[in-house]
């Protein structure tokens, strides 16, 4: 059994102080785009990315060529791209067999005379038991963190978006933290491999030091050595997890705990482990204001429109939505007295991709952490807890809420949510088959 982290209360973690302008929401994944590309061109010392994936389309070669760009203006620049592993070097899921991005990173590599070096991370021996999900991109003094990744979709370069959150946050002192973890333990191990040079190992001849790397992952944690609790104001505190009883995973239930009037939730995917719902069910009993915001199913990454041919990953959406009717049908009277809101958004054909925790004006937890078991025990997630006693954020918060919920429609009860019985043919034998042989529940623990 995994022992638990011995972890201190909220309001004792060590933290970064921040001036009360250092934090900027950015409200759109096109100002992120324009505003990364912006520091990228302006970058004086280092760039480091560290991304789930970095996509052969549009957006992404707009990526790699500004860091190209800078790089070759800049021969003194420190440039690093990290990327998933495993994620690098397939296609994508359901499109048949690809090389993957790897093969476009040794392309645009071997036409540079000073080539942006992109590694791969390996989190697991396979990616369905784990992958990179650390964010923040450190370019100089300031951190880009959000939970998309790098293509078309995530930085709306073409007609389609996927909403997420953004922010830039100017502090030298978490700069040098992020990527201080990023040279000491991940590019450190023998498990890390550049996938822009020819002659990359197979994985199967790296199993014996991905499974060390794992274990010195699950061991390692962020330097704090010049972070303080003595910070009175606004402050930052780094926060990594992976693994079951992870540091990340029980300081989000801390935070849920915490909370005295209200808390809200952004996720993508209505999945939450076993020790969320718990807590959120103590906060309903005591009286806690909850709003919880979720992607209508139509919004989900992984969403099949029925005129479409139909594969098993596009029954995930309908099984998150099975989650949240059970949800609001359980809930039913918080929902009818407005002590707990549930809010699904859909806007066109676009998607939603938005993570992250408030509580009451105190706590701001920015993060990839989706909030579901594999976010709790598989992959290496990373937030940003972010202390306002002061409530200097207040404004910011409220904009970037009323942004959201723009576009979103209140569930006020769980009728309003189809049943299985209503979904596309194909989708029901599929949940139905899955029930019969609880599949379905294997499959909430690890997509």
């Amino acid at each position: 059994m995994a022992l638990l982290y011995p972890r201190p209360s909220l309001e004792q973690l060590p933290r970064f102080p921040l001036a009360d302008d250092a934090v900027q929401t950015l409200l759109s994944s096109a100002d992120f785009r324009i505003a990364l590309l912006a520091a990228i061109a302006g970058a004086q010392r280092r760039i480091c990315i560290t991304a789930l994936y970095l996509q052969d389309d549009e957006a992404g070669h707009e990526i790699l060529d500004a860091l190209q760009a800078a790089k070759d203006a800049n021969p003194q620049l420190d440039v690093l791209v990290l990327v998933d592993w495993h994620r690098a070097q397939r296609g994508l899921i359901g499109e048949g067999k690809q090389a993957g991005n790897a093969a476009w990173y040794r392309s645009h590599s071997a036409q540079c005379a000073d080539p942006v070096p992109v590694y791969g991370v390996p989190v697991q021996t396979r990616e369905l038991f784990g992958v990179l999900h650390l964010k923040g991109f450190v370019i100089d003094d300031t951190v880009f963190y959000s939970g998309a990744s790098l293509n078309n979709v995530y930085l709306h370069k073409l007609d389609k978006y996927r909403h997420d959150r953004y922010h830039r946050i100017s502090s030298p002192q978490l700069a040098d933290c992020l990527v201080k973890y990023i040279r000491d333990t991940l590019l450190a191990s023998p498990a890390v491999h550049r996938l822009d040079t020819p002659g990359c190992p197979a994985t199967r001849t790296l199993r014996k030091e991905i499974r060390e790397f794992r274990r010195s992952l699950a061991a390692s944690r962020y330097d704090l050595a010049g972070a303080s609790t003595a910070v009175r104001g606004l402050g930052v505190t780094p926060i990594l997890g992976i693994g079951r009883n992870n540091p990340l995973g029980l300081h989000i239930l801390d935070l849920l705990a915490s909370a005295h009037e209200q808390v809200i939730i952004c996720t993508p995917y209505f999945n939450f482990p076993k020790p969320v719902t718990r807590e959120i069910n103590r906060l309903i009993k005591r009286g806690v204001r909850i709003e919880v915001i979720v992607g209508d199913k139509t919004a989900n990454d992984f969403f099949i429109p029925p005129n479409e041919s139909f594969k098993a990953i596009g029954a995930l959406p309908y099984l998150y939505e099975v989650n949240l009717r059970r949800f609001a049908k359980k809930h039913r009277r918080a929902l009818m007295s407005g002590q707990l809101k549930l809010h699904l958004w859909k806007e066109g054909d676009n998607s939603y991709h938005l993570k992250g925790v408030w509580v009451d004006e105190r706590f701001h937890l920015i993060t990839g952490n989706n909030m579901n078991p594999r976010a709790f025990s598989l992959d290496l997630e990373n937030a940003l807890l972010i202390h306002d006693p002061e409530g200097v954020l207040a404004s910011q918060k409220r904009a970037e809420l009323d942004t959201i919920l723009s576009n979103t429609h209140a569930i006020t009860g769980h009728g309003e949510l189809e049943s299985v019985r209503q979904y596309p043919e194909s989708v029901r034998k599929l949940l139905t088959r899955l029930s019969r042989v609880r599949i379905d529940r294997l499959l909430y623990r690890i997509l």
